[in-house]
Formats: C-alpha cells, sequence, structure tokens
C-alpha cells in the first residue's frame, strides 16, 4: 500500500523530476508534485510524494529530515489527510 509523503521547506528550484531523483534512492517513487503558486507560477516550497510501500517512505523520511537539498533543510514527514474545506 503507497504512502504520501509531505516535505516542506524545500528550496524554489527544485521540480518534480529532482524531487523524485531524490526519494527514489530510498525506494518507488509513485508521484512527486511541487505545490505552485498559480498566481507566480513559482513554486510554493512544499510538496507531495507518494512511496509504493510504508516502509520505503519511513526510511525516506529517517533519513531525509533535516538533510539539505536545493539550498534549504528540508521537513519531511508522513503526509496528513486534508482537512474539509468548509462552505460559508
Amino acid at each position: 500500500m503507497s504512502q504520501k509523503i509531505y516535505v516542506g521547506n524545500l528550496g524554489y528550484s527544485i521540480d518534480d523530476s529532482a524531487l523524485s531523483e531524490k526519494f527514489a534512492e530510498f525506494g518507488t517513487v509513485q508521484s512527486s508534485k511541487v505545490i505552485i503558486d498559480r498566481d507566480t507560477n513559482r513554486s510554493k516550497g512544499f510538496a507531495f510524494v507518494e512511496m509504493s510501500s510504508a516502509i520505503e517512505a519511513d526510511r525516506a523520511i529517517n533519513a531525509l529530515n533535516g538533510t539539505e537539498f536545493g539550498g534549504r533543510a528540508m521537513n519531511v514527514s508522513e503526509a496528513k489527510p486534508m482537512a474539509p474545506k468548509s462552505s460559508y
């Protein structure tokens, strides 16, 4: 079963493929997505990576959390489910 990882404090020059390559060292990356600001078309500095198993995800989290990538120390953790949006 796949597991989603949150990656924060990313350097703004990091793209999906660079992120995927970095996490591929720890297992099979099913997807990687750097979140882009729709107004500026620039990275918001965080991303999500989906690994093929929880074991691979845990290995990547433990190895990469706090390490430098793109000039900044990454915050890597298990992704939390998205909170439901309230309607006004």
